[in-house]
């Protein structure tokens, strides 16, 4: 746990994937934040954040140390979730010739839509209950959200797909927020998860922000 951090809080998910860049941008709109490797590290948050990383292999470890159970049980209990990438399909409750693995949020993905690591790509989108200006997103091996339920809302639309919904307790984005300058996703998940944050609701760009700002926090997350 950081330093001082106080219970109500958002951890992220350290088992794969852009756990530490998650944690920076948790930092820079000033919202207490832990890695969570155990299910004993769940007590107290208030959201968690499933990264992005290889949707298999989370699942896998997510079984091998205990925590698909204490999710849901967190979860069940009023923990708020939020899927990226990979954390997206594995919430979904439906995934388009695969089998779910939380099954949490009423959305089908289709897994690796675009293509290959190769087919990653990068654009600018308004997502207008998230942001007053557009957000720049990055997309690597990302899925498609197919279709949402009635009771998720869409936040953002892209062409043929779903690029970011929500229901009361879960968000998805099938994007990678905490890979660039924006902090608008992460503040609006944590007035999502009742925390106070920092910063207003623009596009929410950080300038002191690099892609190895996290780096700072690695040694000591």
């Amino acid at each position: 746990m950081d330093a001082g951090a106080d219970p109500g809080g958002i951890g992220v998910l350290d088992l794969q994937g852009g756990v530490q860049e998650h944690l920076d941008h948790l930092r820079r709109v000033g919202v207490a934040t832990r890695p969570v490797k155990r299910a004993a590290d769940l007590a107290g948050l208030a959201g968690l954040i499933i990264p992005g990383g290889e949707s298999t292999c989370l699942s896998r470890l997510l079984t091998i140390f205990g925590l698909d159970a204490a999710i849901r049980q967190a979860y069940d209990q009023g923990l708020k979730l939020w899927g990226t990438c990979a954390g997206a399909i594995l919430l979904a409750r439906e995934s388009v010739g695969e089998t779910p693995f939380l099954g949490l949020i009423d959305i089908a993905v289709s897994r690796n839509a675009f293509g290959s690591q190769l087919d990653s790509f990068n654009r600018e989108a308004l997502a207008p209950a998230v942001a007053r200006e557009p957000i720049p997103l990055t997309f690597i091996r990302a899925p498609k959200i197919v279709r949402a339920g009635e009771r998720v809302r869409v936040l953002l639309r892209l062409d043929d797909y779903i690029a970011a919904a929500e229901d009361d307790r879960i968000l998805v984005t099938v994007f990678h927020p905490e890979l660039t300058p924006s902090l608008a996703f992460h503040r609006y998940f944590a007035r999502k998860c009742g925390l106070s944050v920092v910063g207003d609701d623009d596009a929410g760009l950080d300038p002191d922000w690099t892609p190895l700002s996290w780096t700072r926090f690695s040694s000591h997350a």
